[in-house]
C-alpha cells in the first residue's frame, strides 16, 4: 500500500505536480500540510531528488517543527538535509555565510524588539528629536513597514510628503548607520539584507538557486514584498516553485502582508498550474455553508468553494443579547452546559475581535470556576496598561503599597530615574516609613537634589487625585488620572496597532468601573480594588492546577491555524466586527479583510459554532447601540438558528427564512431554554418567559433565610420587594455588609 493512497484526487495532483510553478489554493481544513509533506516525500522517493536540493519555508517555528516531524516520519534517513525553516531563519543561515560581501561581519548580532527600542532611543537623543513627537515604537513601526516593502532610507525619503515623513527618513537613515556600526541587524533586515546580497552579488544568488532546485512556501497569502522578492529571486532559474495558501485567509495586512502576491501569482508565472484543495476534513456541512456564503461577498478573491463529506451537523447558532454582560453570561452558561454533557473544556474556544473583549468573558468564567487560558495574550488585569492605572488607583486609595508607588512614579516618564528611586527606598527603610511618605519628604533626602522638583510635583499630583475623588466618582477619577498624566495621549502619539489595543484596554477598564458603580449599593474605590484583588488572587490559585483542560480565549487573528469542536465568536456588531475604522474608511478592501477574519473564525469550528452580539455595549464609558454585524446577514436562514425577541415572535421573523432558535444558556434569571435535539430542554413558552421576567417561580428563599452570592459570600435576606419586572432583594452579607440587588442578576442560592 502506498503512502499516497490516503490522499484525495486534488491532493494527489498537487503532490505529483513537481515541475514548474504551482499554486496550491488550500482552503481551510483541506489538509495542506499533509499535501506539502507528501510532496516532499514524493520528490525524494519517486523522483530521486537529493534532499539537499529542497527548501520548504514556513512562517512560524511551530509550523516548521511540525513539518519537519512529518517529513522525518515519511522520508526517514536523509530528511535532515532538507531546509525546513521560517523566512527569517533561512535568511539568517544565508547571511551567516555571505554577509561579509555587503560590509558586515559574519558574527553579526540580531536585535530583538527591546534592543531596537533601546537603539532608537539613542538615535533620537543623538539627533535631538523629541520622543514625544516621534515615539520610539511609532518610528520603528514606520521603518518596519518601509523594510517590508524593501524601501531603503533613500527610497523612503523620495516618497516622503510632509515634515513628519521627512524627519522619519532622517531617523531611518541614522538608525541604519547605528545598526551597521554595531554589526547588528533587526528582524526585518534579515530579509532586506538577503535580497540586497542577491542583487549585488549574482554569484551568491546563483549558488543558492542551484542549491534549492525545488522550493515550497507555506501561507503564501501572508508574504510581504521583501519575502516575495526573496522567493522570486531564488526560484528564477529552475522555476520549480510551489506556493501554498488561501487568499480567503489573508488577515495580516496590518503586518505588511500583501494579498496580491497570491492573487497575482498567475500573472507573475503565466504557465503556473493552479490546484484547488476544497475538500474540508474539519467542519460540518452547515458550518462550511455559512463560511462559503460569508466569504462569497468579497470581490477580491479567487473563486473556490469548501465542501465536506462530514455530517450536516447542527445549524450555526446566533443570539443577540441586550448587553455585553448578558452575552458573556450566555456564552459561559453554554460552555458549562456542554461540559456537563461530556465536552472537555479544551475543546471549546471563545474568539473575539479585540483583546479588550476578553475581560468580561474572563470574569464570567471565573465566577463559574471554569478553567481558562488566554492564547498568545495576557489576562486582562495582568496587562501593562491596566496594571499601571490600577496602581494609580491603589496609590490614591492608600499609598502604603510601595510596589504600586514605584510602578507609577515614572509612568508616564517624568524624569525620575532608578538611582533616585533607590535613594528614596533607602531613606524610607531607615525611618521605617512608606515609600510614598518618603517621596513627600523629598527635600530631606540626600543626593537627589536634581529630582526634588519632579518628586514634589508627583506628590502634589497624588494629593490632587485624592481631593478629586472626595467630590467625584471612581470612573471620573480614572478619566482625570488619564488626562492629568497624559497616559492615553502618549499611546495616541505612538500610533501603533499595539498602542491602539492598549487604548481599547483602558476603555474597557473604564467600562468595568462604571459597571461596578451601577451594581454596587455603595461603590467605593476601596471595595472596587478589593474585588479586583480577589479576582487576581483566584486566578493565581487556579493556575497552580494546570491540567491543560481549559477553555481557550483568543483574538480571531490568533485563532488562525487552530481548530476546536465548539467555537464561540462574540461581539458580532457593526462598529466592532467589522470595525468602525473599516466601515468608515471608504476602502472596501478593509471591510473585505474583516470579512476574511470572520471566515477564519467560522472555519475554526468542527461541530458547533455559536455567534453572538450585544444590542448595547459600553464603549469608553458610554452605552453604544449597534445593529448586529453584516456578516450575520450574509448567512442564509437555512444554516442559521436565530433567537428572536418577544415582539419578533408576535409579528414575525426579522429575517425571511431564519429559523427561530432559543437562548444558548443565558443563565438563571434570563430566557434560557435552548434545544439541542433529542433530550434537550422543553420548547420555548412565552408565558414562562413573562413569569421569569417578573420573578415568579424563581425565588427559592424568603425573608430571614440564609443565602449565598457567588461574589459576596453568605448572608441573611432582610427584605424582598416586588418590582415591575423583578424582585428587589436586600441582603446583609457576613463579610461585605448590606447589599440591594435584583433577584434575576443576584442568582442567590438558599443555604
Amino acid at each position: 500500500m502506498s503512502i499516497y493512497d490516503g490522499l484525495n484526487k486534488e491532493q494527489k495532483e498537487a503532490v505529483f505536480c513537481t515541475e514548474g510553478p504551482l499554486l496550491m489554493l488550500a482552503a481551510a481544513g483541506s489538509g495542506k500540510t499533509r499535501s506539502l509533506t507528501h510532496r516532499i516525500a514524493y520528490l525524494i522517493e519517486e523522483m530521486g531528488v537529493n534532499p539537499w536540493n529542497i527548501l520548504a519555508i514556513t512562517f512560524t517555528n511551530k509550523a516548521a517543527q511540525e513539518m519537519r516531524e512529518r517529513v522525518d516520519d515519511l522520508v526517514g534517513y536523509g530528511s535532515q538535509d532538507i531546509w525546513i525553516s521560517t523566512f527569517h531563519a533561512t535568511c539568517s543561515r544565508i547571511l551567516r555565510r555571505n554577509i561579509d560581501l555587503i560590509g558586515y561581519d559574519r558574527n553579526f548580532t540580531i536585535y530583538d524588539t527591546s534592543d531596537q527600542k533601546t537603539l532608537m532611543k539613542d538615535v533620537l537623543k543623538e539627533m535631538n528629536i523629541n520622543n514625544k513627537q516621534f515615539p520610539e515604537r511609532a518610528v520603528l513601526s514606520e521603518i518596519s513597514s518601509a523594510k517590508n516593502e524593501c524601501k531603503s532610507p533613500a527610497a523612503y525619503r523620495e516618497d516622503a510628503y510632509d515634515f513628519r515623513t521627512m524627519k522619519i527618513a532622517d531617523i531611518y537613515d541614522r538608525y541604519q548607520q547605528r545598526l551597521r556600526d554595531n554589526n547588528a541587524l533587526d528582524f526585518d533586515d534579515l530579509l532586506v539584507k538577503t535580497v540586497e546580497l542577491f542583487e549585488s552579488h549574482p554569484e551568491v544568488l546563483e549558488y543558492y538557486q542551484n542549491r534549492f532546485v525545488y522550493i515550497m512556501v507555506d501561507e503564501y497569502q501572508d508574504t510581504n514584498t521583501a519575502q516575495f522578492l526573496f522567493v522570486s529571486m531564488l526560484a528564477r532559474k529552475y522555476r520549480n516553485l510551489c506556493v501554498v495558501g488561501d487568499d480567503d485567509q489573508s488577515i495580516y495586512r496590518f503586518r505588511g502582508a500583501n494579498i496580491f502576491n497570491i492573487l497575482n501569482f498567475e500573472k507573475e508565472y503565466p504557465d503556473a498550474r493552479v490546484i484547488r484543495l476544497e475538500q474540508n476534513y474539519r467542519s460540518t456541512k452547515n458550518i462550511l455553508q455559512a463560511a462559503n456564503k460569508v466569504i462569497a461577498n468579497n470581490k477580491g478573491r479567487k473563486e473556490k468553494r469548501l465542501w465536506t463529506e462530514n455530517d450536516q451537523g447542527e445549524m450555526v447558532h446566533f443570539k443577540e443579547y441586550d448587553t455585553e454582560y448578558d452575552e458573556a453570561e450566555g456564552v459561559v452558561s453554554q460552555i458549562n452546559f456542554l461540559s456537563m454533557r461530556g465536552e472537555r473544556f479544551d475543546n471549546m474556544a471563545i474568539l473575539y475581535r479585540t483583546n479588550a473583549q476578553s475581560r468580561i468573558f474572563e470574569e464570567r468564567l471565573k465566577q463559574r470556576n471554569i478553567p481558562y487560558a488566554i492564547v498568545k495574550g495576557i489576562s486582562f488585569y495582568d496587562r501593562k496598561e491596566i496594571k499601571d492605572l490600577m496602581a494609580y488607583l491603589k496609590v490614591v486609595d492608600s499609598g502604603v503599597d510601595d510596589i504600586s508607588v514605584k510602578r507609577i512614579i515614572n509612568v508616564p516618564k517624568r524624569g525620575i530615574g532608578q538611582t533616585t528611586v533607590s535613594r528614596i527606598q533607602d531613606y524610607a527603610m531607615e525611618r521605617e516609613i512608606s515609600f510614598l511618605d518618603a517621596v513627600m519628604q523629598a527635600e530631606d533626602i540626600p543626593d537627589i537634589s536634581r529630582s526634588v522638583t519632579k518628586l514634589k510635583k508627583f506628590a502634589a499630583m497624588i494629593r490632587d487625585f485624592r481631593d478629586y475623588l472626595d467630590q467625584n466618582s471612581i470612573s471620573a477619577l480614572l478619566n482625570y488620572i488619564i488626562d492629568q498624566t497624559g497616559y492615553s495621549e502618549e499611546l495616541i502619539r505612538e500610533g501603533t496597532d499595539e498602542a491602539k489595543s492598549r487604548l481599547d484596554d483602558i476603555d474597557e477598564l473604564l467600562n468595568d468601573i462604571i459597571n461596578y458603580e451601577e451594581e454596587a449599593e455603595n461603590p467605593t474605590l476601596r471595595s472596587f480594588l478589593e474585588e479586583k484583588d480577589m479576582y487576581t488572587l483566584n486566578a493565581g490559585i487556579d493556575n497552580l492546577e494546570d491540567d491543560g483542560n481549559k477553555v481557550l480565549l483568543m483574538t480571531l487573528h490568533n485563532a488562525k491555524g487552530l481548530e476546536f469542536g465548539n467555537v464561540f465568536i462574540g461581539g458580532l456588531e457593526e462598529g466592532l466586527f467589522p470595525s468602525f475604522g473599516a466601515t468608515l474608511s471608504g476602502d472596501e478592501s478593509e471591510v473585505e479583510e474583516e470579512r476574511r477574519l470572520c471566515y477564519v473564525g467560522i472555519t475554526r469550528a468542527q461541530k458547533r459554532l455559536f455567534l453572538s452580539a450585544a444590542k448595547r455595549r459600553m464603549v469608553r464609558g458610554q452605552n453604544q447601540y449597534n445593529r448586529h454585524s453584516r456578516f450575520i446577514d450574509e448567512i442564509p436562514g437555512q444554516f442559521l438558528k436565530q433567537e428572536m425577541t418577544a415582539s419578533e415572535r408576535r409579528f414575525g421573523s426579522r429575517r425571511s427564512g431564519a429559523s427561530s432558535s432559543l437562548d444558548y444558556g443565558a443563565g438563571e434569571g434570563r430566557s434560557s431554554s435552548y434545544s439541542f435535539g433529542a433530550g434537550g430542554r422543553k420548547p420555548y413558552n412565552l408565558e414562562d418567559y413573562k413569569k421569569k421576567k417578573a420573578g415568579e417561580g424563581r425565588l427559592e428563599y424568603k425573608v430571614g433565610d440564609r443565602v449565598r452570592h457567588i461574589k459576596f459570600g453568605e448572608g441573611q435576606v432582610l427584605e424582598i420587594v416586588r418590582g415591575g419586572r423583578d424582585y428587589e432583594v436586600s441582603v446583609e452579607f457576613d463579610k461585605v455588609g448590606k447589599k440591594k440587588m435584583f433577584a434575576s442578576f443576584a442568582k442567590l442560592k438558599k443555604v
